[in-house]
């Protein structure tokens, strides 16, 4: 059974968010995920200006249709922002002037320019007030996921009760220096028993002993899953790589960095690197790596075998 990770920007050398993705390249990077074992993924479309993310998703569309390998890949959309915390820190390197707050009527036009194949929506709940966009969404079957949020713990639980079920690389999309005990992690941990959290298991976005205590918690809760949120430079190893508009610099950690070293953009990890992590550095059994790469993630996108038709 292959890994499935619901979170990949780009991989094999091709960046998912260009505005000119070629067929070929698509390929490229859907025969490398299958050689790396990736049985699926999300394709990942990030922050831009409301225009640019609508034709970038079209475009993967478009391409998908006329490709079986990666159609096979690409088993939906997870389309992360616009409507992200525009704090420096939580807004990672999603742009700010692109991150505008949340608007069902924007929401939509995004979910339909993905043509039925938006499964996952990142957005900061506090940048939807009353939870309107939160409802609309997972009305429509759309799993929705806080990231990139400052959101406070009534914030956390009102989006819960509009539909909020999943949150996005907990432990990333936040500043390196926060309250030591009220944080955005903190609250969401609480809040284990009603999102399934999600975490990337490079060592570097989390350091291993926090990670493991994260995922101990999470474990015990209403479900929790490793991602790779990979980038372009995944699966090529050191160098300097594109994501969206961002330079990246990969260094010996194969995190994606900055090229000032400032902050994280991403990681270059591939799912066959963070199973063995998940072992040799956590010492996680069998089952519950399978759990966290393999029926986990998959189970929580497609919760019924009708979707997989």
């Amino acid at each position: 059974m292959g890994y499935f990770d619901i979170q990949v920007n780009g991989y094999g050398g091709i960046d998912f968010n260009q505005d000119n993705l070629r067929a070929e390249e698509l390929h490229q990077a859907c025969q490398l995920l299958q050689q790396h074992g990736v049985k699926g993924i999300l394709a990942t479309i990030i922050t831009e200006h409301m225009e640019v993310m609508m034709a970038r998703i079209r475009r993967l569309v478009h391409l998908r249709e006329r490709d079986p390998l990666v159609s096979a890949i690409i088993r939906g959309i997870h389309i992360e922002g616009p409507f992200l915390s525009p704090e420096d820190g939580y807004r990672g390197a999603h742009p700010a002037d692109a991150i505008i707050p949340a608007d069902p009527g924007k929401a939509q036009r995004l979910v339909e320019a993905g043509g039925g194949l938006v499964r996952v929506f990142t957005l900061a709940p506090e940048m939807d007030k009353g939870g309107r966009t939160i409802r609309c969404l997972a009305r429509s079957g759309i799993r929705v996921s806080a990231g990139h949020t400052n959101a406070s713990l009534d914030e956390l639980r009102n989006g819960i009760v509009a539909g909020l079920s999943l949150f996005t690389h907990l432990g990333n999309g936040c500043p390196s220096m926060m309250p030591r005990h009220d944080n955005i992690i903190q609250r969401a941990l609480s809040l284990r028993n009603d999102l399934c959290l999600c975490f990337i298991a490079d060592g570097v976005h989390i350091p291993f002993p926090a990670l493991r205590n994260y995922l101990d918690l999470a474990l015990q809760g209403a479900g929790c899953l490793v991602t790779t949120d990979a980038m372009a430079a995944a699966g090529l190893g050191r160098g300097i790589h594109r994501i969206g508009r961002w330079e990246v610099a990969v260094k010996e950690d194969l995190a994606a960095w900055a090229p000032d070293g400032s902050h994280l953009l991403g990681s270059a990890m591939s799912m066959p690197l963070v199973e063995e992590n998940l072992r040799s550095k956590l010492g996680l059994d069998e089952p519950t790596i399978d759990l966290l790469l393999r029926t986990g993630p998959e189970s929580i996108i497609f919760p019924s075998d009708d979707a997989h038709a």
